[in-house]
Protein backbone atom coordinates (compact mmCIF):
# COMPACT_ATOMS: atom_id res chain seq x y z
CA UNK A 1 0.00 0.00 0.00
CA UNK A 2 1.59 3.32 -1.07
CA UNK A 3 2.00 6.00 1.61
CA UNK A 4 1.66 9.60 0.46
CA UNK A 5 1.50 11.82 3.56
CA UNK A 6 0.69 14.92 1.55
CA UNK A 7 -2.01 17.51 1.07
CA UNK A 8 -4.39 16.61 -1.74
CA UNK A 9 -7.34 18.29 -3.40
CA UNK A 10 -10.63 17.91 -1.52
CA UNK A 11 -12.23 15.41 -3.90
CA UNK A 12 -9.24 13.05 -4.21
CA UNK A 13 -10.42 10.67 -1.42
CA UNK A 14 -13.84 10.41 -3.11
CA UNK A 15 -12.20 9.69 -6.48
CA UNK A 16 -10.04 6.98 -4.89
CA UNK A 17 -13.06 5.36 -3.24
CA UNK A 18 -15.07 5.54 -6.48
CA UNK A 19 -12.40 3.25 -7.97
CA UNK A 20 -13.14 0.64 -5.29
CA UNK A 21 -10.02 1.49 -3.28
CA UNK A 22 -9.72 2.57 0.33
CA UNK A 23 -7.70 5.43 1.76
CA UNK A 24 -7.02 6.99 5.12
CA UNK A 25 -7.10 10.76 5.59
CA UNK A 26 -7.08 13.30 8.38
CA UNK A 27 -7.92 16.99 8.63
CA UNK A 28 -4.89 19.21 9.23
CA UNK A 29 -4.83 21.83 11.95
CA UNK A 30 -4.33 25.43 10.71
CA UNK A 31 -0.53 25.52 11.16
CA UNK A 32 -0.05 22.12 9.52
CA UNK A 33 -2.34 23.22 6.69
CA UNK A 34 -0.33 26.37 5.99
CA UNK A 35 2.93 24.39 6.02
CA UNK A 36 1.52 21.69 3.76
CA UNK A 37 0.26 24.34 1.33
CA UNK A 38 3.81 25.71 1.15
CA UNK A 39 5.12 22.20 0.55
CA UNK A 40 2.46 21.65 -2.12
CA UNK A 41 3.43 24.87 -3.89
CA UNK A 42 7.05 23.72 -4.00
CA UNK A 43 5.91 20.35 -5.39
CA UNK A 44 3.85 22.02 -8.11
CA UNK A 45 6.73 24.34 -9.05
CA UNK A 46 9.06 21.36 -9.39
CA UNK A 47 6.50 19.57 -11.57
CA UNK A 48 6.22 22.71 -13.73
CA UNK A 49 9.97 22.76 -14.30
CA UNK A 50 10.01 19.18 -15.57
CA UNK A 51 6.91 19.57 -17.77
CA UNK A 52 8.03 19.17 -21.38
CA UNK A 53 4.74 20.00 -23.13
CA UNK A 54 2.81 23.25 -23.07
CA UNK A 55 -0.38 21.53 -21.87
CA UNK A 56 1.47 19.85 -18.98
CA UNK A 57 3.06 23.17 -18.03
CA UNK A 58 -0.34 24.90 -18.11
CA UNK A 59 -1.84 22.23 -15.87
CA UNK A 60 0.97 22.72 -13.35
CA UNK A 61 0.44 26.49 -13.50
CA UNK A 62 -3.27 25.92 -12.80
CA UNK A 63 -2.33 23.74 -9.83
CA UNK A 64 -0.03 26.50 -8.57
CA UNK A 65 -2.85 29.03 -8.86
CA UNK A 66 -5.12 26.81 -6.79
CA UNK A 67 -2.47 26.49 -4.07
CA UNK A 68 -1.66 30.22 -4.23
CA UNK A 69 -5.33 31.08 -3.76
CA UNK A 70 -5.51 28.80 -0.72
CA UNK A 71 -2.34 30.38 0.68
CA UNK A 72 -3.79 33.85 0.11
CA UNK A 73 -6.82 32.82 2.18
CA UNK A 74 -4.47 31.63 4.93
CA UNK A 75 -2.78 35.04 4.86
CA UNK A 76 -6.12 36.84 5.14
CA UNK A 77 -6.93 37.71 1.52
CA UNK A 78 -9.29 36.26 -1.05
CA UNK A 79 -8.48 35.71 -4.73
CA UNK A 80 -9.87 39.13 -5.73
CA UNK A 81 -7.75 40.91 -3.11
CA UNK A 82 -4.69 38.98 -4.22
CA UNK A 83 -5.34 39.91 -7.84
CA UNK A 84 -5.74 43.57 -6.84
CA UNK A 85 -2.31 43.41 -5.15
CA UNK A 86 -0.93 41.89 -8.34
CA UNK A 87 -2.56 44.58 -10.49
CA UNK A 88 -1.32 47.36 -8.21
CA UNK A 89 2.25 46.04 -8.45
CA UNK A 90 1.92 45.74 -12.22
CA UNK A 91 0.67 49.33 -12.40
CA UNK A 92 3.52 50.63 -10.25
CA UNK A 93 6.37 48.46 -11.54
CA UNK A 94 5.08 46.88 -14.72
CA UNK A 95 4.60 43.26 -15.60
CA UNK A 96 6.87 40.87 -17.46
CA UNK A 97 5.48 41.20 -21.00
CA UNK A 98 8.41 43.25 -22.31
CA UNK A 99 10.93 40.54 -21.31
CA UNK A 100 13.33 43.05 -19.67
CA UNK A 101 16.48 41.36 -18.29
CA UNK A 102 18.44 43.58 -15.86
CA UNK A 103 22.19 43.06 -16.24
CA UNK A 104 23.61 45.41 -13.62
CA UNK A 105 23.23 48.76 -11.88
CA UNK A 106 26.03 51.29 -11.43
CA UNK A 107 25.61 52.38 -7.80
CA UNK A 108 28.20 55.18 -8.20
CA UNK A 109 25.84 57.54 -10.04
CA UNK A 110 22.88 59.31 -8.51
Amino acid sequence: MPTYNKLVRDRIPHLIMSQGKECRTRILDPEEYKQELRTKLREEVEEYFVADKDQDALEELADMLEVIRALAEEHGANAAELDKLRADKAEARGGFQERVFLIDVDEGKS
